[in-house]
Formats: C-alpha cells, structure tokens, sequence
C-alpha cells in the first residue's frame, strides 16, 4: 500500500507540473511557416503552427521532446529544457528537398491547396498562362492574340474570363465587374509568375471568406514577400519569341525586405498574320516585421500590353482551301490594356489566441480591345468589327479577425472578417468600328459604378476526430448606370443583398485518411447594365454545392484526393459583352468526380494526375436540346518531373480535353484535344542554368478555342452556323539562360 501511494503522489505531482509550452516557427528568411505540425512524442499532444507560425501545445513536461515538421522543409526534434517555459520558444527550419511523407492530414488541411504546393516546389511556374495551369483541373484557353484574359473551364464551366471563379492577386481581386468584354473578366497577365510564392484554391461555394463569383471555385494567388537570390533570365524561342526578367533585392534582413521584378515579352505568333504581341510587367514590393508579432507589406506593380489578332476562323473557310489554320478572315483584330496596382497588407498577432489581418487596394485599368466574330453577317460593306472599351478605377478593403475561444472543455475557432469594393468604370462602350479606327455606330455607352459590401462569420468546432465548421456570409450590392446615349440625363440605381450560409463536416480518421462533406450557398452578380434594367430581378442568382470525397495518403509516396460533387445554379444569366445583349439560360446543374494523385516515386522524380468528369445539363430545357454549350466532360492533365537528380531538372506535361457540345442540342460539337509539352534544366554550376521548353512536343493540329457561331463571309450568300475555332500552337521550342546571385 505505501509503494501504491507514493506511485499515486509520483504521477499526481507529474501531472501537476505538466505546462504548455508556446512557440514560433520561422524559415531561413524570418518567414513565418503556417500549418507546420507540433508533435509531443509522450504525451502525443500535437499543434498546427497559425499564420504567424505561433504555436502552444499543452500537456508539455521538462525533458519532453517535440518532433517538429512542415512541406518542404527539414524535420527537427527539440528536447524541452525548464527555460523554455520561461518564454516563447523560436525555432527555425531549413528548406529541404520535397518529401510527400511530411504531409499531415488535419482540419487545416486543404487537399487542393497541399497539391498545388507540391505541383510548385516541383517544377516553378515560367509564364502567366502556367500560373492558371497550376491549379488541379483546371484548363484554359487563349483565342484572341497573347494580350487577352483566357478562357476557362472547370468544373464543367465554360467559364469565359472568370464568371463562376473567383481569382484574386494578394487580396487584391482579379475579377472585373461589368467589364466592356464581359461580367468576371479576369486578366492575369500583370503577374509576373516567378514571384508566386503559393497559391490557395478550392472548388465548390464553401468558403465563407469568398463572395462573388465563388461558385466553381476560387484561386488566391500570394506574392513572395522575401527573394531568396537575385535573378536574370532571358528566353528566346520560334516565332518571334523572347523574353527578358529580372529580379532584384533591394533590402535583405531579418526585419526588412525589400525587391522589385520586371519582365519584358514579345512575340508574333505562329500565325500568317504577326501578333506583333508586347508585355511590359513591373512589380515591387517592401515587407517589414516588427517585435510585436506585426508585419507590414506594400506592393505596387505597373502592366500594359498590346497586340494584334487573326481571331476565330471559321471551320469551312479552312476546309475550302480559303485560308490555312494560321490565316485570317480579319487580320485587324488586337488590343491593349493596362492595370496598375498599389497593395497595403498588416498582419498581427494580438495575442496568443487572436490575430488580424487586413489589406487595401488601389487598382487603375484602362482595355480597347477590337474583335469581328461574325465577319460580313450585319454590315456586307464595311464588315462586322467592334470595339470594347473602357477605364476603371477600383479600391477596396478586406479584413478578417481569427480568435480561439475555450468555453469549459470545449474549444473554438472564430473567423469574423468584412470588407468593401467600389469600382468607377468610366466610357464602358461597345461600338461598331471600320480598321480599329473609325466609330460607326456607338451600340452602348456609359459610366458604372459597382459596390460590393460584405461580412461573413465561421465557426470551426472540433470533437474527438469531427470538426464541424458553419459559417455564414452576407453580401450587398449596389448597381449605379449613367447611359451616355440618351438624350436626357438617366442615372438608373439598384440595390440587392444575399446572404450565404455553408457548412462543412470532416472526419480525421487519422493522420492519412480525411473524410469531408462540404455544402454550401455562393452566387455570382450580373452585369450593372443588366441589373438596372431588370430593377434587381434575378441578378445575383444563388449557386448550391455540395461535396463528398476524401483525402488520402496510403503510403509516405503517396497523396490522393477524390470527390463526388453536385451543384446546382438558379440562373445562368449573364451579359454577352461581344453582342451587348443578354442571355438568360436558366437553371442548371452539374455532377461529377473529381480525382488527384501525386507519387513520389523516388527523391528526384515525381508523378501527378489530375482527372475530371462532368455531367452539365439545362433543367428548364428538354432532354436532347438541354446541353450547355462548351461545358467540358472529360479532361486529364498530369506528367512526370525530375527534381533534385544531380544538376538536371525537366519534365513532361500532357493535358486532354474531350470532345464537347458547342451548341444546346450537341448538333455542333468542339472536338477535344490531346497536346504533350516538356522542360529540361541543366545548372552549370555557379548559379548558372541553361533551359529549353517545348510546347506541343508532337506537333498536334488541335483548336485552343472553339465557339459555334453564326457567321457570313463577304461572297456568301447565307450565313453559316459552324464552329469558329482559334488553332493552338504548332511544335515551338525556346531556349533560356538564368543566373541567381
């Protein structure tokens, strides 16, 4: 009995004197490190470092050791001593070369997220277009000349330039609202793509921080806030191809940084017709962390671009020896655009259970753009050219509070967050044009003024293995139109609000299996000259989901991620900047499976694959005639990489796209596309590496872009409804130099 009571007094007393312990996690450069994991190896307690890199484990002892790991980066034990509970632990990790079996599957988990990062440690990003490209199952398409926003699928969308995904730039929103080209129009051509550090993605409307245009998705796109080394880089390539970056640190220590990049790119195409395409990027950006757990960044970044175009070209003029698949009906299509951007971030620590985050923008685009889609269907003299035009001025403000909460045993995560955007479209137009100089007839013309007011609430709930996270946001609208073609001065006015509640359900069976059910309610806004007109009727038309699916890692090599999912649109009514009408589609739905698989085959070489299936249909329309057009089926996109073999580094990419219908009763169909691209990447040692890219390795005859579209040549006596298609790029290689100092 006294060996008992002294045994009882020796654990009672060790469980008196266990402590938490508080920590940081910081890199090589003084970055925080946000969703490494913190594992007590005896008494099994654990954490997840916040977005600070702050950590606290509780049930921590003197002589406990702590087994410490993040993506990326090299795994570090640490055997606590008594003066670590004095004070907030700092700890810092090493980069290391990517290891699969550091992934942790836990509530802060974002499957789609962890694969995008893996896909950029793996093989770096090289050019705007590859930045969208990064993203699991998503795929684009370029149909007016190198200077125009891609086209986009996912999901089974045809999502044109950004109507059902929400693409945003360090806080800063890509999207533009009743844009002259179209409502979500979303240029990302003024990212410089070696200065993406990561990219946060999902798909579906579940995310409560996400508004307008979240409906298949969104993409958050976030800036390097510290430049490792300097760089130069130069490329040249087939036709007409070269490019020059460079990449600067201006300040470089552990409370300031400081770089500013600029890249110059031109070419002209494979076309009959030069693009005569060129691209000025400049970007900057300051970022100062202070003892207080505060950092603050700022980031301005000037684009502009011009460019000419062959256009869409019609099926039958090819297949009647008119033009070939690189000629043009109208060679005077082309643009230019510009955007400047002016970014404030801050972020806090309050305390060890709340931070803050917040940033303002201030952004100024200016878009002409000259396209001819139809050639001699309405004006048999003079043809059928149009310009679209317009200049923004768009600022806005978001803002978000995170706070732990512990009531009793139970503990919560809050997220509060609201914010605002106002944009100021001045002279949006449409007009019919002679040679991309004369106006012949101004179709619309007038000034909008769009803002966007929001808030939303999360809570995130967590029980033995659930975590239950409801959330809801609520978003007001208000429409302002000034039409600059009446007589008499008209400023028409609405106001619209919508709130969005989601709710997301995960079961972390253990650290490499996830069970999720995701559901939610997002939307997307119409067109302000639409909203006006139709008094708020049905211009924010709501957008149901629902997810279930798992995330997976059967083996240290392995992570894989699949979903059932469904969601279901109120209306697809949106307007057609192209023809300055609109066309309300109804309701719709769309279903299918998602499937991602990344292998480590061995530590240099890397497989991943990503496949979509989607079943897209009109609800309000018959079957048979209840397609929507361009609404992609099937795709694949993958390849394999070599990393870290030596001084070589390359790979190769494949993507496919299956046929799809391009009109409501698939009497027209887009024929899909198989097309293989590869890098190789030789360091000569010295920070020197020599490159060389091949897109479209086999050469394939394959259409980027296909439309069904009613068109009449100038000698035709009818018109013609047929597929309009821009070709993708022949076989077209291009050699680079870099240099990192």
């Amino acid at each position: 009995m006294r060996y008992l009571c002294i045994l009882c007094c020796f654990l009672l007393i060790g469980k008196m004197a266990a402590q938490e312990i508080h920590g940081k996690l910081l890199d090589e450069y003084n970055r925080p490190i946000e969703g490494a994991y913190v594992f007590n190896m005896n008494s099994e307690s654990h954490a997840h470092t916040g977005e600070m890199g702050m950590f606290k484990i509780k049930e921590t002892h003197k002589g406990d050791s702590l087994k410490i790991g993040s993506l990326g980066f090299k795994k570090i034990s640490v055997s606590l001593r008594e003066q670590d509970f004095e004070k907030s632990l700092i700890l810092v990790l090493q980069e290391t070369a990517l290891e699969l079996g550091e992934v942790i599957i836990s509530p802060k988990t974002n499957a789609l997220s962890v694969l995008s990062k893996i896909d950029l440690m793996v093989q770096p990003v090289g050019s705007s277009q590859e930045i969208l490209q990064k993203v699991p199952g998503l795929f684009i398409g370029q149909h007016a000349g190198g200077g125009k926003a891609e086209q986009l699928f996912l999901r089974g969308f045809d999502i044109d330039h950004g109507t059902d995904i929400a693409l945003a730039v360090d806080g800063i929103p890509v999207n533009m609202v009743s844009h002259a080209h179209g409502q979500g129009y979303s240029d990302l051509h003024f990212v410089i793509p070696e200065t993406i550090q990561y990219i946060d993605f999902d798909k579906g409307p579940y995310e409560t921080g996400k508004g307008n245009f979240a409906t298949a998705g969104y993409v958050d796109f976030n800036t390097k806030s510290v430049l490792e080394k300097n760089m130069v880089q130069f490329e040249i390539g087939d036709f007409g191809w070269n490019r020059s970056l460079g990449m600067f640190n201006v300040i470089s220590d552990q409370k300031e940084n400081a770089y500013v990049a600029a890249e110059l790119l031109r070419s002209d195409g494979p076309f009959e017709s030069s693009q005569n395409f060129s691209r000025i990027n400049l970007f900057g950006k300051y970022t100062a962390h202070f003892k207080d757990n505060t950092t603050f960044s700022m980031a301005a970044s000037f684009f502009t671009s011009t460019w000419d175009a062959s256009g869409q070209i019609p099926q039958r003029a090819v297949d009647a020896g008119l033009i070939s698949r690189f000629g043009a009906i109208d060679d005077t299509e082309g643009g230019t655009t510009s955007r400047v951007n002016i970014n404030f971030e801050f972020q806090k620590q309050l305390d060890e259970d709340s931070f803050f985050k917040a940033n303002a923008y201030l952004s100024k685009s200016d878009f002409n753009l000259f396209s001819n889609f139809t050639f001699f269907l309405e004006d048999k003299e003079n043809g059928d050219q149009i310009e679209q035009k317009e200049s923004r001025n768009l600022f806005g403000l978001n803002t978000e509070l995170k706070r732990n909460v512990e009531f009793g045993n139970t503990n919560f995560v809050l997220r509060f967050g609201n914010g605002f955007r106002t944009d100021f479209v001045e002279g949006n137009e449409l007009s019919k044009t002679l040679n991309r100089k004369t106006v012949l007839e101004n179709i619309q013309l007038g000034d909008v003024t769009e803002t966007n007011l929001y808030s939303f609430l999360e809570a995130k709930y967590q029980f033995n293995k659930f975590t239950l996270v409801p959330g809801v946001r609520l978003d007001h609208f208000e429409f302002r139109y000034i039409d600059l073609l009446q007589e008499n001065y008209l400023n028409q006015g609405v106001k619209k609000t919508r709130l969005s509640p989601k709710l997301n359900l995960l079961f972390d069976y253990n650290e490499d299996l996830q069970l999720f059910l995701k559901s939610g309610i997002g939307f997307h806004s119409n067109d302000t000259r639409v909203s006006v007109v139709q008094s708020g009727k049905d211009v924010i038309p709501a957008a149901l989901g629902l997810d279930i699916g798992a995330i997976f890692q059967p083996g240290s090599q392995w992570f894989l991620n699949v979903a059932l999912w469904y969601l279901h649109l109120d209306q697809e009514f949106v307007y057609v900047g192209d023809a300055g009408i609109v066309e309300p589609s109804g309701r719709t739905e769309r279903y299918g499976l998602d499937f991602g698989l990344r292998y480590q085959i061995n530590n240099w070489l890397y497989l991943n694959s990503d496949m979509t299936y989607t079943k897209a249909r009109s609800i309000d329309e018959p079957s048979g005639n209840n397609f929507i057009p361009l609404a992609p089926d099937y795709t694949v996109s993958g390849g394999i990489t070599v990393n870290g073999l030596d001084r070589l580094t390359g790979g190769i990419r494949y993507r496919y796209l299956d046929d799809r219908p391009a009109n409501e009763d698939n009497s027209i169909v887009a024929e899909g596309y198989f097309v293989v691209d590869m890098n190789a990447n030789y360091k000569l040692g010295k920070g020197l590496v020599l490159g060389v890219s091949v897109q479209n390795l086999f050469n394939t005859a394959w259409n980027e872009t296909q439309f069904a579209t009613v068109s009449q040549l100038r000698n035709e006596p009818q018109p013609v409804n047929e597929i309009h298609f821009t070709p993708g790029s022949p076989f077209f290689i291009k050699g680079s130099i870099q240099y990192t100092f």
